[in-house]
């Protein structure tokens, strides 16, 4: 007989609130200046622990092979990082959409590491868990720390900061953007000036993949065409999500009920704290 879970927690997504690209490293990677926050809508991962050692995801991704899959990816790294001989099963809701620029597959890494370093009772700090995190990509440790945060070098420099906490109205164009192929491309701009940390909350910023994405794939220039109509829209990451920010849910629900069929999305209250560390906490206290 299947398990059922013995808890679950949420994967949340996340927004780039402006992306700047500042230039391109010796090793490929290019310097960045992003300001992450959290969205209270993800996907949702369910825990329960096996003595066998085993790990289990019940509920994978189609078309994405359990070698790349990125919660068997941070299962597999923290459980031989531990020496732990405990094993888990696992089952994932999925929302949020792949190559949609909310951090779908970093996001479910990070929960994982959290969720198992919870069900083993492993104990390991936000530092040591982070520090994971990193190896399996660039956005992860900020999910992971669960603060809404100005990010340099590739991703992984976090300074915690507080920008307000409106609605937002996430459109979701039907295509998947590759991140490779944004950062490969020769337009690219790659010589943004650098900002401070102090300035960040000051300055509206914006996306330098923007224009790249809108040239490659029009249906998400056209996505933006429209939703500019009704409030000044960007691209998250490098997409393929857009979104507009709302001072309340009623205007953001409004707008959302105006998009076409062809443009799904969804409405979500901006958090500076996951929701997958408000979750943790409740956990923990009971």
């Amino acid at each position: 007989m299947t398990p059922a879970p013995a808890f679950t927690l949420p994967a949340p997504a996340k927004l780039n609130l402006f992306l700047h690209i500042l230039g391109r490293r010796a090793d490929g990677y290019h310097e960045l200046q992003t300001l992450f926050q959290f969205l209270d809508w993800g996907d949702d991962l369910g825990f329960a622990g096996r003595d066998d050692g085993e790990l289990q995801l019940h509920d994978g991704l189609p078309g994405v092979a359990p070698e790349q899959n990125l919660i068997l990816r941070a299962a597999r790294l923290l459980q031989q990082e531990s020496g732990t001989r405990q094993g888990a099963d696992l089952w994932l809701t999925k929302r949020l959409p792949m190559g949609g620029g909310i951090g779908g597959g970093s996001s479910d890494a990070a929960t994982t590491l959290l969720g198992l370093n919870h069900l083993w009772g492993l104990g390991a700090s936000l530092d040591d868990l982070a520090a994971l995190g990193l190896r399996l990509g660039a956005d992860v440790p900020v999910f992971v720390r669960g603060q809404a945060a100005f990010a340099e070098g590739v991703g992984e420099k976090l300074t915690p900061v507080a920008p307000p906490e409106p609605w937002y109205l996430v459109a979701v164009p039907q295509v998947s953007v590759s991140t490779a192929e944004i950062f490969s491309d020769p337009l690219l701009t790659r010589d943004t000036p650098a900002i401070k940390v102090c300035a960040v909350l000051k300055w509206s910023g914006r996306n330098d993949c923007q224009s790249t994405v809108e040239r490659r794939y029009p249906e998400i220039r056209n996505a933006l065409i429209l939703l500019n109509k009704f409030v000044s829209a960007r691209l998250t990451g490098t997409g393929g999500c857009i979104f507009g920010s709302f001072p309340n849910k009623t205007e953001a629900d409004t707008v959302a009920s105006q998009l076409p069929a062809s443009l799904p999305g969804f409405v979500a209250k901006g958090s500076n704290t996951s929701m997958l560390h408000r979750a943790l906490a409740s956990l923990t206290r009971e």
